[in-house]
């Protein structure tokens, strides 16, 4: 394992009391298990403590939950004392007892509002063609939005779509709850049809409580996307559309007179891929690109296209300044 380590400065004034932080500050190291590598690297989980300060989840579940509340005037009340666990909020931490006993201890405070973010992976076909880094950086985004929300000691849940939704496991709930989300994520893999509108109304259908939901897709569903996501947005959720394309999809080279097998249906359709082919079909990926973007805009969602080559941390960023803007 590569322990993470995080540096933090604290105002000791006695001796004692020094020591007695500097003891502490030895044991705040956490480390991730080297069986997820590839889902989430050492380095970057440094930048996404600090990203995950600036995630902004306005959607809010009702629910009483065990978190920070950042709205003025939400009510909390203390609920209990509880041991520190390495990976733990640091400012959680209770000084106080912390002076008396020697113990890091946390503060746990009963809030009126639950948070939670729902991450709809599309896991069909098309998303492991050709050469499965669709799905590959669309894993590794979830596990690192998944990943900001757990270090804040909320809810994440991970849904995998094809023709409707596959999976749908219960929700993770803090840092606790990291080795179980990231072995879901590991496990999907591509294959079937899609049918992306079909799973997002499912998703819909078993939030008790909206939330944040993430559909990160590469959108090529010949349903009415749109409206199912209407009806999401309309039941409260608030929507991040995530589109990932690889880059032969943005710019394909392909010429000639070709039999292209579809990756989900395996129909074959014979094509002549000259100049007029090529621009009808950057016509309408860029239809789909604005429909997704003029959708965002009128129902305050986000939305972001990346290539599946993309830098991660790069896009993660992108991921978390687009939605702090709204």
């Amino acid at each position: 394992m590569r322990p993470i380590t995080g540096v933090w400065h604290a105002n000791v004034n006695s001796p004692t009391k020094r020591r007695r932080w500097l003891a502490f500050e030895t044991r705040l190291v956490y480390t991730l298990p080297m069986a997820r590598p590839a889902l989430l690297d050492p380095a970057f989980v440094r930048e996404l403590e600090a990203l995950r300060r600036r995630l902004e989840i306005r959607a809010r579940g009702g629910n009483g939950g065990d978190h920070l509340a950042k709205r003025r005037g939400s009510s909390v009340e203390f609920r209990e004392h509880r041991a520190y666990e390495p990976g733990d909020d640091l400012r959680r931490i209770d000084w106080s007892a912390y002076a008396r006993t020697g113990e890091p201890m946390l503060k746990l405070f009963r809030a009126e509002e639950d948070v939670i973010a729902r991450i709809l992976c599309d896991t069909s076909s098309s998303m492991g063609s050709p050469d499965g880094l669709k799905l590959d950086f669309a894993k590794r985004f979830a596990a690192a939005v998944g990943y900001m929300v757990l270090a804040r000691s909320e809810r994440v849940q991970v849904f995998s779509a094809a023709d409707g939704l596959v999976t749908s496991p219960p929700p993770n709930r803090g840092r606790a709850g990291l080795p179980t989300f990231l072995s879901l994520l590991d496990a999907l893999t591509a294959e079937g049809a899609t049918n992306l509108a079909k799973a997002v109304d499912a998703t819909v259908r078993r939030s008790q409580k909206p939330g944040l939901l993430v559909v990160v897709s590469d959108f090529f569903d010949g349903a009415d996307i749109l409206s199912s996501l209407k009806q999401a947005a309309f039941s409260g959720h608030q929507l991040a559309l995530v589109q990932v394309l690889s880059r032969e999809e943005v710019d394909p080279t392909l010429e000639g007179d070709l039999a292209l097998v579809d990756a989900e249906s395996g129909a074959t359709i014979e094509v002549t891929m000259d100049e007029s082919a090529l621009v009808a079909y950057q016509s309408r990926l860029q239809a789909l690109t604005s429909d997704l973007e003029q959708f965002a805009k009128r129902h305050a969602a986000s939305y972001l296209r990346f290539i599946a080559s993309d830098d991660l941390a790069e896009s993660v960023r992108a991921f978390v300044e687009t939605g702090a803007r709204r």
